[in-house]
């Protein structure tokens, strides 16, 4: 995912047209407006709201413009990577497609927690997921990997933790 930093005076003007109540910041509801997962379906505003989270370094819920620069880099970062997997260019990864990205992330899974992730992530019901839904898995299992690899300390792929240490890494992804 490579990619430079646009251009300052774009992003001023990508922010203002973003942030339609003129308040200075871009709040989910805003940047979900502004997002397209390229389906005509609203943004999935769960995924919003996780980029959200990543980019507000002060805890306020909205993005500031010099907060906008690095989550306009990292959408586009992943647009790019997006396409690279959509190989049939449908405008959505199937699970071969995902298998592939995953693989290709360093991830090994088997074929049954594909049809898990397809089912938990495919919001239109039509065995594909869209743009915003694979940002959303990838910022799931992003999350969720290095929190298991804390606790499985010889990195044999099993970790022993309480069921208090289990809520706590679903809390960090279900804000």
């Amino acid at each position: 995912m490579a990619g430079g930093m646009p251009d300052r005076n774009f992003l001023v003007n990508v922010f203002q047209l973003v942030d339609k109540d003129r308040s200075g910041a871009i709040d989910s509801r805003e940047l979900q407006s502004a997002l397209s997962n390229g389906n005509w379906m609203p943004f999935n505003p769960d995924t919003v709201r996780l980029m959200i989270g990543m980019f507000d370094k002060k805890g306020s819920g909205t993005i500031t413009f010099e907060e906008f620069g690095a989550l306009w880099k990292y959408v586009t970062d992943w647009q790019q990577c997006f396409r690279s997997f959509d190989r049939d260019n449908s405008g959505n990864i199937s699970k071969e497609e995902l298998k592939t990205a995953l693989t290709t992330f360093g991830y090994r899974f088997s074929d049954k927690f594909y049809d898990v992730l397809m089912r938990r992530f495919d919001r239109s019901g039509k065995g594909v997921i869209y743009f915003d839904d694979f940002i959303q898995c990838c910022i799931v299992l992003h999350t969720l990997t290095p929190e298991f690899r804390q606790l499985d300390r010889d990195q044999t792929g099993t970790a022993t933790f309480t069921y208090e240490q289990f809520l706590l890494v679903l809390a960090k992804i279900l804000h």
